[in-house]
């Protein structure tokens, strides 16, 4: 490496990565690093302080198809006096949000065994794929209370725009075998509906629950 920065061998010329053009490689790549980490930590700030500021700039009711009771229209407004854990994903996701739903749902039993309630509700974000029916399957196999929801590719889009979900298809856009990059995050919402927390992919379930129940508590639940 030092080689190729200082130049090779006895003639003196430089070799093909000179000091100044190193130099300005690490300030251009540096601030493309700094440049993304501040939009990323700008999105995870807005959604930490959203409860803080009054009135929560992150969260609000939506109304989709609800697959567990074969697509009739279900508002979140329905959640109204109970707690609910929000996760987004698509039943064709290989491992990632399998993995999140099973940790989702012994959260939810964690909770429920200290005497509270929690509803669990899982949001599709791949609409062309995620039949009433297919959704109806899928969440059937996590936990027997947990709702699945989806709905035309607008009213899908709508809902996680609301919660400021960040997906993206992945792949040849003709190939059905695509996959969708997606944030990995469960949503917090109280029983007024409003948002009042997250908890990233690094939270295990028993940690999870317990944080819930502190919220719970702090908020005279």
């Amino acid at each position: 490496f030092a080689a190729a920065a200082t130049g090779g061998g006895g003639g003196g010329g430089q070799g093909p990565v000179g000091w100044k053009s190193l130099a300005v490689a690490c300030v251009t790549g540096g601030g493309l690093l700094y440049v993304y980490g501040e939009q990323r930590n700008k999105r995870l700030a807005a959604i930490k302080e959203g409860p803080s500021a009054g009135k929560a700039s992150i969260g609000g009711h939506f109304t989709l198809k609800c697959a567990n009771e074969n697509g009739k229209a279900f508002s979140t407004t329905s959640l109204r006096g109970k707690f609910a854990l929000l996760y987004f994903g698509f039943t064709m996701c290989p491992d990632i949000c399998p993995d999140e739903l099973e940790k989702m749902a012994e959260c939810v039993d964690h909770v429920a065994a200290a005497g509270k309630e929690i509803v669990p509700v899982f949001v599709s974000i791949d609409p062309e794929r995620d039949t009433v029916k297919r959704v109806k399957e899928y969440v059937k196999e996590f936990h027997p209370k947990l709702i699945g929801l989806t709905g035309s590719v607008d009213a899908c889009k709508n809902a996680a725009k609301k919660y400021r979900v960040y997906y993206h298809k992945t792949g040849e856009e003709d190939d059905e075998d695509y996959l969708v990059d997606h944030s990995i995050i469960m949503y917090l919402v109280d029983d007024n509906g409003d948002f009042v927390t997250f908890y990233g992919k690094n939270f295990e379930a028993k940690a999870m629950a317990d944080a819930i129940l502190e919220q719970m508590k702090r908020l005279g639940r």
